[in-house]
């Protein structure tokens, strides 16, 4: 049995029969089904927020969560003999969400749905999410920096090359998105979402996400924060379409999933619509590039800008069937 992290059941009067490991985790089978443990180095007021947000979600019983586990000491934070952090959460035995299947895509989709509807809390404002427009004012401002940093290289290496042939086409779509959402109504949709409480999952993706049965977990908040909650469904799907070629269709389908549960208003979709418009993983690309260690860049970088580049057009057909979401 894998030992690290186990002796802290004692302090929660479990003992594990089994144990697992999981992503970056320890799973354990206990008289009170499973729990997972893990180490934790983020803020206690953060963790208590959450833990608040998880008991509330799950006490509407339509989506399982990892909800935290409390001490003897009434502590969600306990520190072992060698003075490691962990904290313990319920989990599932469940398979994650397979990214080819379109069941388990739309039952996730519902899931995000439902947790969208019971996801508000008072906010505090310094997990509320940076503004939309400050975001891409920022990201064009370093998209611009990356582009001359690389034209005045006298060495260039594939990927550079790669980057410098596409940036212009790929910088006019940023501009033109952060011209849409200066001209849009997301400042009073951001405005009514905070003052709702609205929080986001921050990580909703297939990892998060587990099914069994008729049943579906998720799992992983440790990014929420208050935001449009449309910046999840995005995020879940851009995603998702990369993996399928920007399939029209299949965008559609989720987003009808999506209403099924939680119809989205007029200034949802309009935000919805925008966001597939920004260029996200053409940036994230780049500014994984200009941190990072130049000399060597990972091959798989290279093959998912290429792997971009070759998607450029399917995915300027999405953003354009997408956009009657506005109307």
């Amino acid at each position: 049995m894998h030992d690290r992290g186990i002796s802290i059941l004692e302090k929660y009067d479990l003992e594990a029969s089994a144990a697992s490991r999981g992503r970056g985790a320890l799973i354990c089978q206990t008289g009170q089904g499973l729990v997972l443990i893990r180490e934790y180095y983020g803020s206690i007021r953060k963790l208590e927020y959450q833990a608040k947000l998880l008991e509330k979600i799950s006490g509407q019983k339509e989506i399982h969560v990892d909800t935290l586990k409390r001490n003897k000491e009434e502590n969600y934070i306990t520190v072992d003999k060698e003075n490691i952090p962990y904290l313990v959460k319920n989990w599932y035995d469940g398979k994650e969400c397979d990214t080819q299947s379109r069941k388990d895509i739309m039952r996730s989709v519902k899931a995000l749905a439902s947790l969208h509807k019971t996801m508000q809390m008072p906010v505090w404002e310094h997990y509320v999410r940076e503004s939309l427009l400050s975001e891409y004012e920022r990201h064009n401002r370093e998209l611009r920096k990356i582009k001359k940093f690389i034209f005045q290289k006298h060495q260039k290496n594939e990927f550079e090359r790669c980057y410098l042939e596409h940036a212009d086409r790929y910088l006019c779509c940023a501009e033109e998105a952060f011209k849409r959402i200066s001209q849009s109504s997301y400042d009073r949709l951001r405005t009514v979402s905070l003052e709702r409480g609205c929080v986001c999952h921050g990580a909703f993706h297939q990892h998060n996400i587990l099914m069994w049965d008729s049943e579906t977990a998720v799992v992983n908040f440790d990014n929420w924060n208050y935001d449009v909650q449309m910046a999840d469904l995005y995020q879940f799907m851009r995603k998702i379409l990369e993996k399928h070629g920007w399939d029209k269709e299949l965008g559609k389908e989720m987003i009808q999933s999506y209403c099924e549960i939680r119809p989205l208003i007029k200034e949802e979709r309009e935000n919805l619509a925008v966001r597939f418009a920004y260029p996200e993983k053409f940036w994230k690309l780049a500014n994984y590039y200009y941190t990072h260690n130049k000399v060597w860049i990972p091959k798989k970088n290279l093959e998912k800008l290429k792997k971009l580049i070759s998607q450029y057009e399917k995915w300027l057909e999405f953003v354009e069937s997408i956009n009657t979401l506005e109307k």
